[in-house]
C-alpha cells in the first residue's frame, strides 16, 4: 500500500470518528462548556504541546551525542516532526522510525547508530509509561478501586514492561541468546509454511547483523556516552511529565476539578495501548480512548469535544506539520521508496559506513 493511500486512510478515520464523537456527545450544555472556557488555560495547553516538541527534540540530541553525534537543534526538530507522519500511516505507529532513520543519515548518523538512537527512544517512551502505572497506584489507589478493569490493564501493561526489560538486558549481556531465539523462530516460520526457504538464511543474516549493530551502539550509549544517555533519560521523563499535562490542563481549562495522578495514570494507559492499536496512527481508537479517559473526569456531553481538542493539540499538528516537511523533502513517490525499500536502503547505507 502506498504512503498515499495509507494518509488517506488515516485521515479518513480520523474524520469519521471526530464526527462520531462528536455526534453521540454533544448537546446543549457542550456550548455552555465552550462558551465558560478558559483562554488561558487553553493557551497553556498549547504552549505545553509546542514544550513537549522541544523537549523530544533535546532528547533526540542527547542520545545523539551519547552515541557520538552532534545534531543541529533545526535538524533534529525535523526528525521530531517527521515522526508525527510515519506514526499516522502505519499500523501500531511503527512507520516513524524509519523516516527518523533517514533524516539521521542524511545528516551524517550511520544507519547502526540510527536504529539504535530511535528505538532507544521508544524504549524510553514505553519505560517511562509503564513506570507512572506502579507511581500512580501508590500515590492513589482511589481510580481502581472505582473501575475494576482498569486494575487488569495496568496489571498487564507492567507484566509486558518486565518482559521488554529483561529482553533488552539479555541483549545486551547475552545477544547470543536472542539471536538464537530469533533464528529459532525463523525455522518455525518455515516449517509452517509461512516463509520460503530461500528467504530463510537470507533474513537470519540480515537479523544477526543487525542485533550485532544494535548491540554495539547500545553498550557505547552506556560506556562512553553514558552521561549523554543518562541525560536524555532525564529529559524524557520531563517530556512524558509536559505531554501527559495536557490532558488535565484542558480538564481545568474547561472549569472542571481533576486528580493529576488519577488522570494520568489512566492517560498513561491509554497512551500504552494506543502503541498496539492496527489502524494508521492508531486512529479510531484514539479518539474512542480518549473520549473514555475524559469521561472519568467530566459530563459525557463535554468528554467529546475535550477529546478532539486533546488529539488535535497533541497530535494532529504535529502531523500537519510533519506532512509538510516530508512533501517539501521527499514528495509521496520519495516517501513511498522510504516504506518500502528501507531494508534496502539500510543494507546500501551499511556498506556505504563500512567504506568510509
Amino acid at each position: 500500500m502506498t504512503v498515499q493511500k495509507s494518509f488517506s486512510i488515516f485521515v479518513i478515520i480520523v474524520i469519521l470518528s471526530v464526527v462520531g464523537v462528536l455526534f453521540w456527545s454533544i448537546d446543549a450544555s457542550t456550548f455552555v462548556m465552550l462558551k465558560n472556557a478558559n483562554p488561558t488555560l487553553l493557551l497553556c495547553a498549547a504552549a505545553l504541546v509546542v514544550l513537549g516538541w522541544l523537549l523530544d527534540a533535546c532528547k533526540f540530541m542527547a542520545l545523539a551525542r551519547a552515541a557520538g553525534e552532534k545534531l543541529s537543534f533545526k535538524c533534529t526538530l525535523s526528525v521530531v516532526w517527521i515522526n508525527y507522519f510515519g506514526c499516522a500511516i502505519t499500523p501500531m505507529q511503527s512507520g516513524g522510525g524509519p523516516f527518523q532513520i533517514y533524516l539521521l543519515y542524511k545528516n551524517g548518523v550511520s544507519v547502526g547508530k540510527s536504529v539504535a538512537i530511535t528505538l532507544v527512544r521508544t524504549l524510553q517512551i514505553l519505560f517511562l509509561l509503564a513506570l507512572v502505572v506502579p507511581f500512580s497506584l501508590i500515590a492513589d489507589r482511589e481510580i481502581l478501586h472505582k473501575y475494576i478493569y482498569m486494575r487488569w490493564y495496568a496489571g498487564y501493561v507492567v507484566l509486558f514492561i518486565l518482559g521488554c526489560a529483561f529482553l533488552l538486558i539479555v541483549s545486551v549481556i547475552r545477544p547470543q541468546w536472542i539471536k538464537h531465539w530469533v533464528n529459532a523462530v525463523l525455522v518455525w516460520v518455515k516449517h509452517i509454511g509461512a516463509m520460503k526457504a530461500k528467504y530463510l538464511l537470507r533474513a537470519a543474516r540480515w537479523i544477526n547483523r543487525e542485533i550485532d549493530a544494535y548491540n554495539t551502539n547500545i553498550k557505547l550509549f552506556l560506556s562512553t556516552g553514558r552521561w549523554w544517555f543518562f541525560l536524555s533519560i532525564a529529559i524524557a521523563a520531563l517530556h512524558q511529565l509536559v505531554y501527559m499535562s495536557v490532558m488535565p490542563c484542558l480538564i481545568l481549562a474547561a472549569g472542571f476539578s481533576v486528580n493529576y495522578l488519577q488522570c494520568i495514570l489512566a492517560e498513561s494507559l491509554l497512551i500504552f495501548l494506543l502503541y498496539f492499536v492496527p489502524t494508521p496512527g492508531a486512529s479510531g481508537a484514539a479518539e474512542g480512548g480518549a473520549v473514555a479517559v475524559f469521561g472519568l473526569f467530566v459530563p459525557w456531553s463535554v468528554a467529546g469535544i475535550m477529546a478532539v481538542t486533546w488529539r488535535l493539540l497533541t497530535e494532529y499538528t504535529g502531523i500537519a506539520i510533519g506532512t509538510f516537511i516530508v512533501i517539501r523533502m521527499l514528495g509521496w513517490g520519495g516517501a513511498n521508496r522510504v516504506m518500502t525499500e528501507e531494508e534496502k536502503t539500510i543494507e546500501r547505507a551499511e556498506k556505504a559506513d563500512e567504506n568510509k
